[in-house]
């Protein structure tokens, strides 16, 4: 009989509730605790989704003998300290993007990974939508090569709240909790490293204290470019759109929508056994890919 996997969420905020979404379509997995600074909150959750144990302390979970894995939904500047505390409690993690906030907080985090031979995974969702799997799977065949990806990451947040309108404890940002998701992506769906990357940033807000809008570009050790543009102030259609620019075909993806150039919608329902992306990445079975 196949064991259970238990694992342990930490921070039930917005992102948090769609990773326990995620865990009640997978078999074999099973949530048993949830970790979050504002109890009242993080119990309402807990007892949404039947979990009995509750905490503000990772450590307690940790400590559960029954415990697997935990999932990080945490602020970026607690990443890498809670991946080695999970690391080092023998415990496997995966770590919503991004992985640090420094470059020498990343390779602590690998270095242990290497040490435990635990499993250590960035939450790389993106990677998982089925609209960015079926033009990998043309990739892969050889029957598309990447020239331009064009992504606007655009959304209206002039005050500290969450997708679900909900004030945040902790501060969004345009490079570390969206931009990571493009440039792992496109460094995905080349197949090649980024070599060349160039940044600029406007003004700062005199409140939340970081950059509002944000132009990124990026190059390919294969030649591919990825051109990346970032706005909290944009009051219209909200979200993450990409445009694949193809030697054979453009592809435009929103969500986990998938459209030719000409704007002719492709089915994706087969492209994976869920349309799910987040429960694709999560803790999954063989039966997933």
């Amino acid at each position: 009989m196949t064991k259970t996997i238990k694992v342990a969420l930490a921070g039930a905020g917005a992102f948090g509730t769609k990773h326990l979404d995620a865990i009640k379509l997978i078999d074999g997995v099973e949530a048993i605790s949830v970790i979050g600074r504002d109890m009242e909150k993080t119990r309402e959750v807990a007892a949404k989704y039947g979990i009995a144990h509750v905490t503000d302390d990772l450590a307690e979970s940790l400590a559960l003998p029954e415990l697997d894995a935990v999932i990080l939904c945490t602020p970026t500047q607690m990443h890498a300290a809670q991946t080695i505390q999970c690391l080092q409690a023998g415990k496997h993690v995966q770590v919503e993007i991004p992985l640090a906030d420094s470059l020498a907080g990343a390779e602590e985090v690998v270095a242990l990974q290497k040490k435990t031979g635990l499993v250590a995974m960035v939450g790389h969702t993106r990677r998982f939508n089925p609209s960015h799997q079926y033009v990998n799977q043309q990739i892969a065949a050889g029957k598309f090569n990447i020239q331009q990806m064009d992504v606007q990451t655009y959304f209206f947040r002039r005050t500290n709240t969450n997708a679900l309108g909900q004030a945040r404890s902790w501060t969004d940002h345009l490079l570390w909790h969206h931009a990571a998701h493009t440039v792992d992506l496109f460094a995905y769906q080349c197949g090649s490293p980024i070599v060349q990357a160039n940044a600029i940033q406007g003004p700062i807000h005199p409140v939340l204290g970081i950059a509002m809008d944000m132009s990124i570009q990026l190059k390919a050790a294969n030649g591919a470019i990825c051109t990346l543009s970032l706005s909290f102030n944009n009051d219209g259609p909200l979200g993450t759109f990409f445009r694949y620019i193809g030697d054979s075909a453009t592809y435009i993806a929103r969500y986990d929508d998938l459209f030719t150039g000409k704007d002719e919608k492709i089915d994706v329902s087969q492209v994976a056994v869920s349309m799910n992306g987040i429960e694709l990445q999560d803790p999954r079975r063989p039966r997933t890919q």
